[in-house]
Parts: C-alpha cells; structure tokens; sequence
C-alpha cells in the first residue's frame, strides 16, 4: 500500500511538473517568433529601401549617358565642321600657291626679258651684227686653213621687229630647228644674236645656228659658226658641244688632222665632260692601228 503511494505521488509530481513549464516554453517560443518577424519587416525595409537607390541610380546612369552622347554628338558635328574647313582652307592655299607660283614664273620671264632688251638696246641708228671670226681653221692655233672653207665673214642678220619679245623669237626659231626648216632657224636665230647678243642664251642661239648649218651638210659655214661659239662665248656650257661638233664637222670633211686638233683641244680644255668622253672615241677611232 505504502508503494502505491509513493508511485501515486510521482506521477503527480511529474505531471504538475510538466504543466508547470509547458506554458514557459509557448512564451518563449511565442518571443522568437515575434523576435524573426521583426527581423523580415527590416529587411523587407532596407530592400525596399535598395531597391529605391537602385532606381534612382539607373535614372542618373541614364541621364549621364545621354548627356554623354549628346555632349559625343557635338564634338563629332564640331569635328567635321572644322574637317570641312580645314579642306576648303587647304584647298584655297594650295590654288594661292599655285598663282604665286605662275605669277613668280610670269614675274621671272618679264625680268629676263626686260634685262634682255635693256641691254640690247642699240645706240642711235647704230645695229652691228656680230663681229666676224678670223682665226685660222676654226681656231685651232698653229692650223692652216681648211682647203676649200669660205671666208669667214659677219653673217647677215634679217630684218626682226625690235618690239619682239626674246623668248619668244628664241623658241620660234628653236621650233623651226626641230622641225628641220634650217634657213628659217638660222635667220630666226641671227636675229635673236642681233638684237639680244648680251641674253643669256645667246651661246645656244650661235650653237643652233651652226647645228643649223651642219643639218644642211654645210660643213664648212657651220665649222665658221662654230668657232664663233668658241671666241664669243668662252666661258658658256655651249663651247664644249660646239668643239665636239667641229671636230665631226672637220671629219666629213676628210680633214682628220684638223678633227683631231679640235678633240684634243676639247680634252685639254674640258676633260671632265661628255662631249670629251665621246671625242675620246673619236680620236681612237682616228689613231691608226700601229700608234694604239
């Protein structure tokens, strides 16, 4: 009996026990639940708080950007404005240089003209033809004179307007020597030595005119003009050519000697130059065999 009462008495001790803390353990659990629903009310706040700069930022970030392009825009019109410019400007500078250029050439040519009619200006009533050269086979010192040659007389000059202009007699007369009209050259380029005998070009005139007459197969006039290259003219680009030429002109002559004189005196002279390397071909061709 005492034993069933004492387990009567356990069990009712376990029992009020229980019903003791159960409701401790709702509160607390009740406390928790409350406590993470607080925590997710929080959250929801900050990410709809997020979610609102996120918005914002987009917005700015879209502002920026069109700012961006538009500010891109102007720059890309503003370069190809000034593209645009710059190849006008080029354009107009580069047709300024071309007239200065024409017009220096055009102010060159009316110099050189003006400096030739300054000194060609005759005294009053006083035209003088060149003076004629008598130096004995075309110059060559210590020479006999070459066997059935002319005299060696002032050429004639014709009858040229005084108002011509010197280029434009120079190459008048120049296009009458290309197109093999010698006479027409010869007196164009007399007329030229006539009245422009101090033009930078006269040396080219008097070489054309015995290129003219060495075209004619006038061996003996052209070795006469030909030397009036050499005495008028010494220090001119045209004497090598013109010693050169009278040493061939002397060969179709059959006058050997004297084409020999005329290429040495060429090598002597003017050793340095084309003309000279080909009067060396010529005197090796004229040496006879024995004396190579």
């Amino acid at each position: 009996m005492t034993i069933r009462n004492t387990s009567t008495r356990a069990a009712l001790a376990v029992a009020l026990a229980y019903v003791a803390l159960a409701p401790a353990s709702t509160a607390a659990a009740d406390r928790e639940h409350q406590q993470i629903m607080a925590d997710l009310r929080i959250l929801q706040e900050q990410t709809q708080q997020l979610q609102a700069l996120m918005t914002d930022l987009g917005e700015a970030l879209k502002a920026v950007n069109s700012r961006i392009e538009d500010q891109t825009s102007l720059e890309r019109k503003a370069f190809a404005d000034g593209k645009v410019q710059m190849d006008t400007m080029s354009g107009d500078l580069r047709i300024v240089r071309e007239k200065v250029d024409e017009t220096n050439v055009r102010l060159g040519t009316i110099t050189q003209e003006l400096e030739s009619l300054r000194q060609a200006i005759p005294e009053p009533a006083a035209f003088q033809p060149q003076v004629p050269v008598t130096s004995d086979a075309g110059g060559i010192p210590g020479s006999t004179p070459a066997a059935g040659a002319p005299p060696q007389t002032a050429a004639t000059i014709p009858t040229a307007n005084p108002g011509i202009q010197p280029q434009r007699l120079f190459d008048s007369s120049y296009g009458d020597y290309a197109t093999g009209d010698y006479v027409l050259a010869i007196q164009g380029f007399e007329s030229y030595l006539g009245y422009f005998p101090k033009s930078q070009r006269a040396h080219e005139a008097q070489l054309y005119v015995a290129e003219s007459l060495a075209g004619q197969k006038k061996d003996a006039e052209a070795i006469v003009a030909y030397d009036r290259v050499i005495a008028n003219y010494p220090g001119s680009a045209s004497v090598p050519t013109a010693y050169y030429k009278r040493g061939m002109a002397f060969q179709r002559m059959g006058d050997n000697a004297r084409a020999r004189e005329s290429y040495e005196a060429l090598l002597k002279q003017f050793p340095d130059t084309q003309q000279a390397v080909l009067a060396k071909q010529r005197l090796e061709s004229l040496n006879p065999p024995s004396a190579r």
